[in-house]
């Protein structure tokens, strides 16, 4: 097309009293202010109405003549193509702001805020804290657009090397998380983080250590005799009978108790999966409640803290309290409950029955939709059956039915 303007035009336009333009043609314009502040403008119809409006290019001479042509010539382009070059324009601001912005701590913070309230606080205050030492520093301040497999995996090399391989595992997982995040958000068309779990070191599975059922007696009778505190005492007890995790034991309340029932009723918040939990209570978990009221019966929790009895004892009481009884390289606390499962598959319990006592979830999730029930009833029968076997272990040398003794 032939052009209108010349460069010494452009540079000799004086201002006048009035705005006004000077015509470069193809809707090109020199807009020129009484000020004396020159801008190029492009002029044209917005697609699919009658408005006429214009588009401001830049101001001169920081956009010279040949440079607003070529911006002239995109937008003729866009236009016959049903594109509103200003619309276009906005957008493409909008996404270098939101490209600035949105650095994967941002994004993170946005995720995060997703699961507050869906997880137990304490589960994401760790994994928080795992982004902050070993994603954040090198991490943080890259936009989700310009963050890379390479980038990602240079940042968790080191923490590979410190041996820490559940580590890296766990908080590539959660960037993972984070990126699928800001893949649904519209801010990434795909996640570039997805494989790099693969590139480190696994982490090599160690089974919990656990006692074998013939060695039951051993440790009921070491318990027994044991030179420990009272409370600690029937914590191990309780968590052998009733066959929960250490948290849930070490926090079990008087409230969740319904002795008219004979059941204990965890409330979902204080379950791993975060789903209720009711254990039938035998004769025997019932009597070490009966031993344990004159301690605790007047305080919230079942089994105290000896340093501040307004608050539960912790979690690893009984795992410590094992191991200084010499089971350190043989069982943990958690162990128990291996012991358990063990012992009632060998005596041939439904499988599926010994998973609901140990509140274990269906991996399976067609089949965990179709499996609701909690077996109630028949886990009475089966935690009956392991409270009396517990029990008969003992060969007379420690009975839990006479606790009161024991005090």
């Amino acid at each position: 097309m032939a052009y209108k303007l010349t460069a010494v035009q452009v540079k000799t336009a004086k201002p006048k009293d009035k705005l006004y333009r000077l015509s470069d043609g193809g809707n090109l314009y020199f807009c020129v202010r009484p000020n004396n502040s020159r801008s190029w403008q492009f002029r044209y119809k917005r697609p699919a109405q009658d408005k006429v409006t214009y588009l401001s290019f830049g101001t001169y001479p920081d956009m010279t003549l040949a440079e607003a042509r070529d911006k002239a010539l995109e937008a003729r382009r866009m236009i016959s193509e049903g594109i509103d070059p200003q619309l276009a324009k906005a957008e493409q601001k909008a996404m270098a702001i939101v490209e600035q912005n949105a650095t994967f701590l941002f994004v993170a913070e946005q995720w995060k805020a997703t699961k507050e309230g869906r997880i137990k606080e304490k589960t994401l205050h760790g994994n928080w804290r795992k982004l902050e030492l070993y994603a954040f520093p090198k991490l943080g301040a890259i936009p989700v657009t310009k963050l890379t497999a390479p980038l990602a995996i240079a940042a968790l090399r080191p923490i590979e090397e410190q041996g820490l391989l559940e580590t890296v595992k766990r908080t590539a997982q959660l960037m993972n998380e984070i990126m699928n995040y800001a893949v649904n958000s519209g801010l990434i068309m795909a996640n570039p983080l997805s494989g790099i779990r693969d590139v480190f070191k696994k982490h090599k599975v160690v089974h919990m250590k656990a006692l074998q059922p013939h060695e039951m007696h051993e440790l009921i009778k070491t318990v027994a005799t044991a030179n420990i505190q009272k409370v600690t005492r029937f914590l191990i007890e309780w968590q052998l009978h009733t066959m929960v995790r250490p948290n849930e034991a070490s926090g079990a309340k008087w409230n969740e108790i319904d002795l008219d029932n004979k059941v204990w009723v965890i409330p979902a918040e204080r379950m791993k999966m975060s789903r209720e939990h009711v254990i039938p209570l035998t004769d025997q978990t019932m009597a070490i409640l009966e031993a344990i009221k004159p301690i605790s019966g007047h305080r919230e929790f079942i089994f105290p803290s000896s340093r501040n009895p307004k608050v539960s004892t912790d979690s690893e009481t009984a795992n410590k309290a094992l191991s200084r009884m010499g089971f350190k390289d043989r069982t943990t606390a958690h162990g128990l409950r291996s012991l358990a499962s063990t012992t009632l598959n060998e005596q041939g319990f439904d499988y599926d029955v010994i998973e609901a006592a140990l509140a274990h979830t269906d991996k399976n999730q067609i089949r965990a939709a179709y499996n609701r029930t909690d077996y109630l009833e028949r886990r009475r029968t089966l935690m009956s059956w392991w409270s009396e076997h517990i029990e008969k272990s003992s060969y007379g040398s420690y009975s839990v039915t006479n606790l009161r003794k024991v005090m």
